[in-house]
């Protein structure tokens, strides 16, 4: 009798360097790879509909690759709980192998479930792989976590060197019996009525492989000018790395020791960096994307929801270019240029007095890299309530960005040409608003 070994995939929808996966081929036993749609656990927030339009994506890819060199691939929606459980009861699992989750929710359910599973006389190991840097592991002088960006950073370079990448397994044995999988199709994660993908599938296509060649691009062909052009949303050398790295089609490492052989990749590894900042505080703050980080933010007197300065801002209809653009942009290919989703998000939260986590919801729902530390860590740091973040007075002027990083407006003429030119507020008076409701706060403090 065999005891197969589960890998239970979850954001690292990848064979090459995957350390559950290297760990269930190494033990020797049948491997099912197993991914679970977890909507159902206390605190799990659904995903957004572009995310899940990856996903389904990315899933086929998998599949089709474990498929390939002989493994088993199963499907589950439901709790993770119920379902790890049901899997193991019905294959006779003797290992259950996963790469760590580091949000709260996240983890409270894998503590549980190796719990149970050990208790149950189940092998259960978990392995680094989602982060260059276990949360645990950085810490100040004083023993607490860093609320400083480059502080923090120093610390995780001081550290010693990230582990190089594993290799993919060529091969992977099935067991004789496959478990019962759910049908990809039925958990409908693509858009039907409407179909608003097609921006989507335009400009993407998800999966280890694309994103391997994605990699390779970028080190080749944008990485010489990524610290010169990159605040540039035309000049087209970002890395388009991101959703690779949220779905794990990538993994830290790999991208790590790629860029590593290459001159002048400083400057894009400390935005890996920032990433990694953005999963430590999200580990040691949980609530990142419902509570102010910085807790006098609490009293900021947000006036009343407008709903039609919402709605313009959402369909990118401002009359504002530069945000109109990347608003657009989001819309059609699930993507906004970083230096644009910074200005987009300036205008919400300190020209239109919005809350900021009404622009992150909508990011959740529309980005296709959405995920749990990034997005609301970076609308924190825009808001002036998060960790490291820019103060409250730094208002983007949207004007002014477009003069310096569109000088030849090829950005705005490209997703915003056909977009409204009455702006729906006076820059200069809002900005004074904003100012004055700062101060308002600091004087309730």
């Amino acid at each position: 009798m065999t005891s197969p070994s589960i890998v239970w995939f979850r954001d690292d929808l990848r064979l090459a360097d995957n350390p559950a996966l290297r760990a269930a081929v190494e033990r020797g036993e049948p491997v099912i790879a197993v991914y679970v749609l977890d909507e159902e656990s206390p605190e799990f927030r659904s995903l957004g509909g572009a995310a899940r339009w990856w996903l389904h994506h990315s899933l086929v890819s998998l599949r089709d690759r474990v498929i390939e060199r002989g493994g088993a691939f199963v499907l589950r929606r439901g709790a993770a709980a119920s379902a790890i459980a049901e899997l193991v009861a019905q294959t006779g699992a003797g290992a259950v192998f996963w790469n760590r989750r580091y949000g709260g929710p996240q983890r409270d359910v894998d503590t549980q479930i190796k719990t149970s599973l050990r208790e149950g006389g189940v092998e259960v190991r978990s392995f680094a792989a989602s982060l260059l840097f276990e949360p645990w592991t950085v810490r100040t002088g004083g023993g607490t976590h860093f609320s400083v960006f480059t502080p923090f950073w120093r610390a995780c370079l001081a550290l010693p060197a990230p582990r190089a990448p594993l290799p993919e397994p060529r091969e992977l044995r099935g067991p004789t019996r496959v478990p019962a999988s759910d049908e990809l199709d039925r958990w409908s994660l693509l858009p039907s009525r409407p179909d608003w993908a097609a921006g989507l599938r335009e400009t993407w296509e998800p999966g280890e492989p694309a994103a391997r060649a994605r990699l390779r691009s970028f080190l080749r062909e944008d990485l010489r000018g990524y610290d010169t052009t990159r605040d540039e949303p035309a000049a087209g050398n970002t890395s388009l790395l991101s959703p690779r790295l949220r779905w794990g089609e990538l993994s830290p490492f790999t991208v790590w020791h790629a860029a590593t052989e290459h001159e002048g990749a400083g400057r894009f590894l400390s935005e890996i960096g920032w990433r990694e900042f953005a999963w430590h505080t999200l580990f040691h703050f949980p609530q990142l994307a419902t509570r102010n980080l910085r807790p006098e933010f609490d009293a900021f007197p947000w006036p009343r929801l407008q709903p039609t300065h919402l709605a313009a801002w959402q369909r990118g209809e401002t009359g504002i270019p530069l945000v109109d653009a990347g608003m657009r942009e989001l819309w059609h290919t699930g993507f906004m240029h970083n230096r644009v989703r910074m200005v987009t998000a300036s205008f919400l939260i300190k020209n239109l007095l919005v809350d900021w986590r009404r622009g992150e919801e909508w990011f959740w729902d529309t980005l296709v890299d959405a995920d749990d530390a990034a997005n609301s860590f970076n609308w924190q740091w825009v808001a002036g309530s998060g960790a490291d973040a820019a103060p409250y007075f730094r208002v983007f002027n949207p004007e002014l960005q477009a003069k310096k990083f569109d000088r030849d407006g090829h950005y705005i003429r490209e997703w915003a040409r056909d977009a409204p030119t009455e702006p729906i507020v006076d820059l200069g008076e809002t900005r004074k608003a904003a100012l004055a409701a700062y101060e308002q706060m600091r004087r309730a403090r």
